[in-house]
């Protein structure tokens, strides 16, 4: 299905520029050039507005200076529009609010398409030889000079046919000219070689630190197996970008969020360089999504001690919204912190093992208390039930009520108990649920836990009925940036190999949607810019060719982005 060309106004190839535009429209310049703000009238197609908790369709809207003016009837638009206003014919084509991020990490996500990528298609990966020839095909791809760092993206020990970690020997002896850093999937591991050991200052003596998980062989030594907090000295050592690397790379990744749907993007977990970048791109006009950073925990003392650093408002279109707490690690990885034990014990294999936290209890009330104090949202991961323990009681400690808004949000809430919905609830914490784990990891987790357990996985029902505004989202690179993924999965709950996991926490579609785009807007505090169409609002929109409403569940999937608009303005668009 295509769109029909506009009848007037901008010329065909400023519409066409889609996602060029990002980086060849300096705003305030080009809006000079123009003796009045541009309309534009979209009709054509179903428009679902995301108001209400039932389906609300309207068959117009309008949009003057990225802002909308009128959702309604079409011939009352064309009144509000006028005659000189530029019109976008849908063609049947489904429009709806642009897609809001709830959590993801753009920076990795540059990181990985500059990297040497594990998942890629071209080169599939079944065993450890295929892994290591993967590798060989990075580095010469890249011409990485000996000595150098080989940063690989997207490592999972569980596709491999040995169903073993690769070990720092195996590395030393395939790469004993370059320093090897296999990035777990999850985010919270990684597996060196002794070069890249050697360069963060890891030996065999090095102690685990506390929230951390080192695998060591028969005779002691250390494997080159890092999780957790005894990965960070590995990831303080690697190398960052350099310029003309970051500014090819943030291209790419802002292409891979636009033609995803997606107006509003994150970076869950961003470190001292990767902040002070983006938001030096965003001053630089260089960034035309949203962009929301969350600085991690350990950056706090910097950050308290910066005048210049803003919280909660945009600079050029990147926002500090607040501060990541890293309570625990991950579930499917075994590093997540839970009240029960996982049946298969922990990473080395020892029983009973029920994860680690990554910080005590007091130092995440005393850091927390530390950010609250400088009114800065808190946003705290947690996938056990005893990590979200953590969280309740941390919050509860600064006093955090429903009614004093601060909206602390828990990303992930994987693992959520039935009786803290109703702390959430009373808090007014904002749940960040993860659906694709339905998808791509509950076979796992039923290994570990059972079944009730497993079926309460982002209990996006439960979470509705006890008043919670939830969201949805994809973590990635940890699962692919994928909307109709996400949509998908909270809609079915179902496995790979087929198992629904908790049916009764199944959305329809239309609150599927929601989660994609009124409830990550409002954990944001940006309901009254984003999330619906209706007049006030941003004109962010994306173009799917299909009805979500009205397509059967299993094709929900197959549906396709057409368009990516910001502001009223295409940056992305199908056929670039």
């Amino acid at each position: 299905m295509t769109i029909l060309p506009e009848k007037s106004g901008t010329p065909r190839a400023l519409q066409q520029a889609g996602f060029a535009l990002l980086f060849s429209i300096a705003g305030p310049a080009w809006a000079q050039t123009v003796q009045s703000p541009p309309v534009t009238l979209w009709y054509g197609g179903p428009i679902l507005t995301m108001a209400g908790d039932r389906p609300n369709m309207v068959d117009a809207v309008v949009e003057r200076d990225g802002k909308i003016i009128y959702a309604g009837k079409v011939a009352q638009a064309r009144e509000v529009a006028g005659k000189a206003a530029k019109e976008q014919n849908l063609g049947g084509a489904t429009l709806l609010p642009g897609f809001v991020d709830a959590h993801s990490h753009f920076a990795m996500t540059m990181q990985v398409a500059s990297g040497v990528d594990l998942q890629d298609p071209d080169h599939p990966i079944s065993d450890i030889p295929s892994l290591i020839a993967a590798l060989r095909t990075g580095i010469q791809a890249r011409q990485i000079a000996p000595g150098g760092w080989v940063i690989a993206w997207q490592y999972d020990d569980a596709k491999l046919a040995e169903k073993r970690h690769i070990t720092r020997a195996e590395l030393d002896a395939a790469f004993p000219d370059h320093k090897i850093v296999l990035i777990h999937f999850t985010g919270h591991g990684l597996v060196t070689n002794s070069a890249a050991m050697a360069a963060a200052g890891i030996t065999d003596s090095t102690p685990n630190p506390p929230g951390g998980i080192t695998l060591r062989d028969a005779s002691g030594k250390l494997t080159g197996v890092f999780f957790e907090n005894a990965a960070y000295p590995v990831y303080l050592k690697i190398p960052p970008l350099s310029p003309e690397q970051r500014r090819a790379a943030l291209a790419e990744a802002q292409r891979r969020y636009a033609s995803n749907g997606f107006t509003h993007a994150q970076e869950g977990a961003a470190s001292l360089g990767d902040m002070d970048a983006l938001l030096k791109a965003g001053a630089q006009g260089l960034i035309k999504l949203d962009l929301a950073l969350l600085p991690t925990s350990q950056t706090l003392d910097n950050l308290l001690g910066r005048p210049d650093v803003r919280f909660g408002s945009y600079q050029g279109r990147v926002k500090l919204a607040g501060i990541k707490f890293v309570l625990d690690g991950s579930p499917q990885a075994r590093t997540g912190y839970f009240t029960r034990p996982y049946a298969n014990g922990a990473p080395d294999g020892h029983h009973p093992w029920h994860g680690t936290p990554n910080m005590s209890q007091e130092e995440f009330n005393a850091d927390a208390a530390r950010a609250h104090g400088q009114g800065w949202q808190i946003f705290v991961h947690a996938n056990g039930d005893a990590a979200i323990d953590m969280a309740i009681k941390g919050f509860d400690t600064l006093g955090l009520t429903k009614k004093t808004d601060a909206r602390p949000i828990v990303i992930h809430s994987q693992f959520q108990r039935p009786d803290q919905l109703a702390a959430y609830q009373r808090i007014g914490v904002g749940p960040a649920y993860f659906s694709n784990h339905t998808y791509y990891f509950a076979d796992i987790h039923r290994s570990n836990f059972s079944a009730d357990v497993v079926g309460f996985i982002s209990p996006f029902a439960s979470a509705l009925k006890a008043g919670l505004h939830p969201s949805n989202h994809s973590d990635s690179p940890v699962t692919p940036l994928d909307p109709m993924t996400q949509l998908w999965s909270s809609m079915a709950r179902q496995s790979k190999t087929g198992v629904v996991n908790g049916p009764d926490q199944r959305l329809t579609a239309w609150q599927g949607l929601h989660m994609l785009t009124t409830g990550p807007a409002w954990q944001v505090f940006e309901e009254k810019r984003k999330g619906q169409i209706k007049p006030g609002m941003l004109a962010d929109f994306v173009v799917l060719d299909k009805n979500p409403l009205t397509t059967p569940l299993e094709a929900i999937r197959s549906i396709k982005i057409m368009r990516t608009v910001k502001e009223g303005q295409t940056i992305w668009s199908a056929g670039q």
